[in-house]
This record gives structure tokens, C-alpha cells and sequence, in this order.
């Protein structure tokens, strides 16, 4: 269900959607939380699109911020979103002109779902300091994406500066699995201290800054920022240890090895999460994320700015090759192939199928058995127990001396 509201204002919205409510039944009962979107016209359909996907494990009431032309008079265009339309939550769309898009917050601010959190999203451009906006201010969480950034290094630093409890960026969010893959391989013998580190992603990557301040601040080693080409995003991370580097390396889009001294070769799945998945695990969490703040704050200073190029790591022995990770990788694919085809022919073969007749025969065979049992049973009946006629002489003679006794 979709119902337009052109040149509304927020009570229209608000008496509509009780209206709404009456009709269909309470709405509003199982909304865990209340999303804002800020975004402009362009960013508009994929973010909602985004945020549909992502609240369908968290049920909330979506209201989508679209900032139009600041010219002109002011003017409030709104739209509801029911039922199929908006999947498992209500989605109200506000789009604002004129001098009412610097009034966001007053427009919001009746149709907020009563005690219960509120997240605000800037999937694209966002204030300088996001804590002290109106929208932010009233906000439990605030979701950036510095990958969207025009500038993403100079974003990070922006957080970094201005940053609050209740800050986050998909940026980190899509580290996740980064993160734990290097984690669970450092928690595995010989349990050695890691003593630098190389982490290897395109030049306008906030990932990559990210998981080197992260890596700087946990193992207090130094970390070195390799870049390549932009666009390319995270590639590879190298952790230095007196047996050996750790390297995991992601070849394509989706596919990483993960080479550790004394073990095989092992190809993972990595790929990169959609703008919904990373929402969603944002979602999830509605307290300060420490680990996060570490990171932004501390770890990108110690890390700084300064970085080398992709080739030149892999020169000096500082970073993993990408071609002979990719070598490394189709070997062990191979590798992988060979054994499981060695064990199906090695297992023990299943039995031939029978013929025709061998079938007809087992069948015949199987009938005679049982009239044969049937006929035996049917005879035992019939006849007395062996040995039945003289215990009755027996049983008579023994009565008969019982009478003369008595």
C-alpha cells in the first residue's frame, strides 16, 4: 500500500498514519526502533531499498530525510508505505524544499515512534560533525559511510575529530570478517608476538585505515599502510612472526587465502557485504562501539598518513605477492579436487544390480521357504506330542493308587 501526501505537513502525516493504524490494525506493535535516512534525491531509492532489506531483521519505522531544492518556497511532499510496499516496516517518505530542508529535525519530530531508539543513516554525504547536527543530537545511533565520501581519508579524520558515543561507519562494519579470520589465526600455536604488520588496499579505502589503526592499537606492533589503485579496496593483510607471516590475501572480488607456516594453503569466502548486510549487523547494536572508537581515534594517528605503493611492499618482502597468492590458491583448489576424487574412488563400490531372472528365482526361492514353514507349523498342530499318550497312562495310574490309599 502506497498513499501519496503532496504538500502535506507533519500532523497530515501523523492523523494519516493513525488513520491508517484503525484500518489495518496496530502497526507500530513490534517496531523495535525508529530509522532516519538523510540523503539527497540521488541517493534516495538505494537507501531505502538498503533499509527495507536490512529491518526485516529488525522491524522499525523507516523515515527517509530527501533534501530537494533549496529554492523556492517551502513545501512538504510526503508518502506512506505499507504492507508489501516496505516489507516487514512502515516507511515514511519526506521530501523537503526550500528553507524547510534545514528544519529536518521539526519535521521528524511527531512521527517518531514513542520510547523506543532512534538511528539515523547519512548513506552518502553527512555533517562535519555528525553528534552536534539536529537530526544527530537526537539519536542513540549515528551510521556514516566515509566510503562515499568525496574525500574518504579526510571523512575518517573528520569522525575522528568530532567523534561521540554512538558513532560508527560501514567503512569498519565491512571489517568484520577481517577481523575475525586474523583474530582466529593468531589464536592457534605457536602463539608467537606479532612484530609488524602490512595492510594492502586501494588508496581511497577507509576499510583499509581502519583495520590498520585496529591492528596498530591491539597488537601494538608497527603497522605500515600499502597502497594500490583506487577502487580496488581492502587486498591483503601480512602479520610478521619469528616462524613465519601470516598472509591473508584476497585475489578477487570474493575469494581470499589464508597462508600460515606449517598448515596448508586455505582459499575462504570474503566477499564484500551490500550496503544492507552492513546495516542490518549495525542494527544489532545500539551501545557504544569501543573497539571502533580505538580504532578511528587512536589507531589512525599512530598509523598516520603516509603509506607506500602496493609494488614496492612486495618488493621489500613487506606484503604479499597477489599473483602468487592467486597461484597458491588455484593449487590448492586443485589440491582439494584431487583428494576428494582419490577418496570416491577408493570407497567400496556399490553392489552390481541383479539380472531378470536372478530376481525371479530369489523371489521363488523366498515363497517355497515360507509354505514350507507354513505346511511344517500346520502338521505339529494336528499331532499329538510325542511321548503325550503315556503320561496320560501315567497321570490315571497315578490317581487310581491315590482312590486305594484313602
Amino acid at each position: 500500500m502506497i498513499v501519496d501526501l503532496p504538500s502535506a505537513s507533519s500532523q497530515d502525516v501523523s492523523k494519516k498514519l493513525v488513520r491508517l493504524r484503525n484500518q489495518t490494525g496496530a502497526m507500530t506493535l513490534g517496531r523495535v526502533l525508529t530509522l532516519l535516512i538523510v540523503a539527497d534525491e540521488a541517493d534516495a531509492d538505494a537507501a531505502l531499498e538498503s533499509a527495507s532489506d536490512a529491518t526485516r531483521q529488525h522491524p522499525s519505522r523507516i523515515i527517509a530525510l530527501i533534501l530537494g531544492n533549496k529554492r523556492g518556497a517551502s513545501r512538504l511532499d510526503a508518502q506512506i508505505r505499507l504492507g508489501g510496499d516496505a516489507g516487514a516496516s512502515e516507511i515514511v517518505v519526506l521530501r523537503l524544499y526550500g528553507p524547510l530542508t534545514n528544519h529536518g529535525r521539526s519535521v521528524v519530530t511527531p512521527l517518531l515512534l514513542p520510547d523506543s531508539p532512534i538511528v539515523v543513516w547519512w548513506p552518502a554525504e553527512s555533517p562535519n560533525d555528525i553528534s552536534a547536527s539536529p537530526i544527530g543530537a537526537i539519536a542513540q545511533r549515528r551510521i556514516t559511510d566515509s566510503a562515499t565520501d568525496k574525500a574518504p581519508r579526510k571523512a575518517l579524520q573528520r569522525r575522528a575529530r568530532s567523534y561521540a558515543d554512538g558513532d560508527t561507519d560501514l567503512a569498519w562494519t565491512r571489517l568484520t570478517r577481517w577481523r575475525g579470520l586474523l583474530a582466529a589465526a593468531l589464536d592457534q600455536a605457536p602463539y608467537e608476538p606479532v612484530t609488524e604488520a602490512t595492510v594492502t588496499g586501494s588508496s581511497d579505502s577507509p576499510s583499509t585505515d581502519l583495520l590498520a589503526g585496529w591492528l596498530a592499537t591491539r597488537l601494538r606492533c608497527p603497522v605500515q599502510r600499502a597502497r594500490t589503485r583506487p577502487g580496488q579496496g581492502m587486498v591483503s593483510v601480512r602479520l610478521e612472526r619469528a616462524s613465519g607471516p601470516i598472509d591473508l590475501v584476497r585475489t578477487d572480488g570474493s575469494i581470499a587465502t589464508l597462508t600460515q607456516p606449517g598448515q596448508p594453503v586455505r582459499r575462504i569466502n570474503l566477499a564484500r557485504i551490500s550496503d544492507a548486510e552492513a546495516l542490518a549487523e549495525e542494527l544489532r547494536r545500539l551501545d557504544p562501539d569501543e573497539v571502533y572508537e580505538e580504532a578511528l581515534v587512536r589507531g589512525l594517528s599512530v598509523v598516520g598518513a603516509s603509506s607506500i605503493t602496493a609494488s614496492r611492499a612486495v618488493a621489500e618482502g613487506e606484503a604479499p605477492s597477489l599473483d602468487e597468492a592467486e597461484r597458491a590458491g588455484r593449487k590448492a583448489q586443485r589440491e582439494g579436487r584431487r583428494l576428494t576424487g582419490s577418496a570416491m574412488v577408493d570407497a567400496e563400490p556399490a553392489p552390481a544390480p541383479s539380472s531378470e531372472e536372478e530376481v525371479k528365482q530369489a523371489s521363488a526361492r523366498r515363497l517355497d521357504r515360507k509354505k514350507a514353514e507354513r505346511e511344517g507349523e500346520s502338521d505339529g498342530a494336528s499331532r499329538p506330542a510325542k511321548g503325550s499318550g503315556t503320561a496320560k497312562k501315567a497321570a490315571g495310574r497315578s490317581s487310581a493308587a491315590r482312590k486305594s490309599s484313602s
